[in-house]
């Protein structure tokens, strides 16, 4: 038996950051994780041929690069390895009609492009632009701060100071808005709107849904401002050089240890049993980065002694699965839109507001969506260093899709269980983008399928193929993540907390409830 200050369960980046900033306030710290390698959704792998990096889950770690953990630790990062691949060609869309869209960083030719679309659509473009920095700095200090009242009660004072009363609930409406409604405040042109809106998919905000509007605001606006970043050779970039400062600092990571039972005395957690039967002590905190759903099942044999959390956590609501298809690729996609697309890191493959309401309605009734939204990720456009010379990965994401499939939409695959339809799909998903992007099958070498419940074998926290861990509707998001009353990473077992996407703020790669939860254990 070992004893530590502090035992972390799991490894990816919200678990590393929190166990690296406790490493630097003199704790000791633990990290056991079930898995053979750490980073959770957050880790590249060969996943097709030799010499071909994929990255399993995240790939664009803007987040990271903007966060307070990253500020704070940059030069300890870069000196165990971390690196960055920035781009100024972030994302764009093409349609069926043969147009495109994307954002750049340089504002006249983004606006350009959307002036071919809508000369209105363009200087309300400049008009959002101008005015993000001030927006950005008070939507980030509410995501950036711990959901308490005395927390948000300071950052509600401050923006109330600084906007006044009708630009406090000017953006107020944007943090409850639908995505669609803030669209259509703002653009006429109906590509625009969908070139936009694809983001509020990312994170389980169909067109329709309050709440999601500020979403496809911040992605938008910030990558307009400031580019967008991948890891240079993989998303794990991020994570090797965090387990490098942690055991730089004295801490120890082990994988291949799954984590069976916190253990609990008085009302407090006091440590964990493994599976090997092995019993490891936490002086002062035992912190899972776990979907919430995982205390009752097994972690917590006779649940935390509050029903109500029990009960809730149990019932906590994901977001529909997702697919993820990794291509190693003799070339680049030749999108008929246009040649410049090979130079976007991402290409969203989404026709509409209606089409992203269609397939979301789909999935949430059990129905493989007929058109899902696809979004096609290009790293070696930015990083060839991820495959051989001249030849490319592909990074293929498909939202949304039902973990138990009841119909299909086009009445072509027959209901069964995914490890016996995946292929198929896939098929249907490539074909898809081929109608884009005529001879990209022909330029296939191999190809690695991830269904949503291949996902979840993969990293258990992606529930059902949730890639972002737990539905971010109003109901589930702010005070009320993962449930109304622990919104601070706390439960009702003394010294036991969570981290991860399930707990506020959310899903995305800004090891941000790790970061905030370690400042509040240690006194900042």
């Amino acid at each position: 038996m070992s004893e530590f200050d502090a035992i972390i369960i799991g490894a990816g980046h919200n678990s590393l950051a929190c166990a690296a900033h406790l490493l630097h306030k003199g704790w000791s710290v633990a990290l056991y994780e079930k898995s053979d390698q750490i980073g959770g959704a957050a880790k590249t792998m060969e996943l097709t041929q030799s010499g071909f990096r994929h990255d399993f889950g995240a790939m664009n770690l803007n987040l990271f690069a903007g966060s307070p953990f990253h500020k704070k630790y940059a030069n300890e990062l870069n000196s165990h390895g971390l690196e960055f691949v920035p781009t100024t060609h972030c994302f764009a869309s093409a349609f069926p009609d043969g147009r495109w869209l994307g954002v750049s960083t340089d504002l006249e030719t983004t606006a350009q492009r959307i002036a071919s679309f809508s000369e209105k659509d363009a200087a309300q473009w400049k008009k959002l632009i101008a005015a993000f920095p001030q927006e950005a700095e008070h939507i980030i200090s509410v995501l950036g701060s711990p959901m308490s009242v005395r927390a948000m009660t300071a950052v509600a004072w401050k923006i109330w100071r600084a906007k006044g009363t009708v630009g406090t609930l000017a953006l107020l409406r944007l943090l409850v808005s639908s995505p669609r409604a803030w669209l259509d405040a703002n653009f006429q042109s109906d590509h625009v709107k969908a070139t936009l809106a694809t983001w509020g998919m990312h994170l389980d905000f169909a067109p329709d849904i309050a709440g999601g509007a500020v979403f496809p605001y911040l992605e938008s606006m910030a990558n307009q401002s400031f580019g967008l970043v991948i890891g240079k050779g993989g998303a794990d970039t991020m994570t090797k050089a965090l387990g490098g400062m942690i055991t730089a600092k004295g801490g120890t990571i082990t994988t291949n240890a799954e984590v069976a039972e916190i253990l609990t005395e008085n009302g407090k957690a006091t440590g964990v049993r493994l599976a090997d039967g092995t019993h490891h002590t936490a002086r002062k905190a035992v912190i899972a980065n776990i979907a919430p759903g995982a205390l009752n099942r097994s972690l917590l044999p006779n649940g935390t002694g509050n029903a109500s959390f029990d009960t809730q956590t149990k019932d906590f609501r994901h977001a529909p699965g997702s697919m993820m298809i990794h291509l190693a690729l003799d070339e680049l996609p030749d999108w008929s839109a246009g040649e410049m697309l090979k130079q976007f890191a991402y290409v969203h493959l989404a026709p509409s507001l209606a089409d992203m309401a269609r397939t979301y309605a789909q999935a949430i009734d059990g129905i493989l969506p007929d058109t899902p939204v696809i979004v096609v990720g290009q790293p070696t456009a930015l990083d060839p260093s991820r495959a051989p010379q001249g030849k490319h990965v592909l990074w293929v994401q498909v939202r949304v899709l039902p973990a138990q499939v009841s119909a299909d939409a086009k009445g072509q695959i027959e209901p069964a269980e995914w490890d016996q339809i995946k292929e198929q799909y896939a098929d249907r998903v490539l074909a898809i983008i081929d109608s884009y992007a005529p001879g990209l099958t022909a330029s296939i070498r191999a190809r690695s399928v991830f269904s949503p419940i291949d996902l979840e074998r993969e990293d258990p926290n992606l529930v059902g193929g949730d890639q972002i861990c737990g539905s971010h509707h109003l109901s589930q998001n702010f005070f009320f993540r993962p449930v109304p009353g622990f919104a601070r990473w706390n439960t009702p077992v003394n010294a036991l907390h969570l981290i991860g996407a399930a707990t506020w703020p959310g899903a995305g790669v800004g090891a941000a409830s790790g970061f905030m939860l370690a400042q509040q254990l240690a006194g900042a």
